[in-house]
């Protein structure tokens, strides 16, 4: 019932009718700690998942890129198969296609025949650049902004 009324009370303030202040302040406070409250738990659950990458590196490795395939895949389900791959292999972005598809297949190759743990890491870290690079590629101007930012954040003279 208390769904209920808090439905009707939507679609009053929707339509510009008066809502009691009292009842709506109390519940924009609970709202407000029930954000926090959810808020909290989901960065504690990322923290969590985030120690579990290097608990267990081979899983996560094998989850996400094939997560990266399964978005390559649907993209070209929705554009069309022929034109996702001549946009891939566009010249503007075959150097970051080919690191991307390349890190793919290492880190697949390391997570399921290597077996090796800190080489799936390393191939991981790889995928995921690679994979910002190759969707920077599809914003114009993206990569030599963030190209010109690293230059400036890290150029170092002594």
């Amino acid at each position: 019932m208390e769904k209920m009324n808090h439905a009707f009370e939507k679609m009053k303030m929707l339509v510009g009718m008066d809502v009691d202040d009292e009842e709506s302040a109390v519940e924009n406070d609970s709202n407000s700690f029930a954000f926090i409250d959810d808020f909290n738990r989901q960065c504690t659950l990322t923290t969590k998942q985030s120690l579990l990458v290097f608990f267990n590196p081979i899983k996560f490795g094998i989850t996400f890129t094939f997560g990266n395939l399964l978005s390559l895949g649907s993209t070209a389900f929705l554009i069309g198969p022929k034109r996702q791959v001549t946009m891939m292999l566009d010249p503007a972005r075959i150097y970051a296609t080919a690191i991307y598809l390349a890190s793919m297949i290492i880190a697949l190759f390391s997570a399921l025949y290597v077996h090796n743990k800190l080489l799936t890491l390393l191939a991981l870290i790889l995928e995921f650049g690679a994979l910002i690079w190759y969707s920077l590629s599809y914003i114009p101007f993206a990569r030599s902004m963030v190209s010109k930012i690293m230059l400036a954040c890290f150029d170092t003279e002594f």
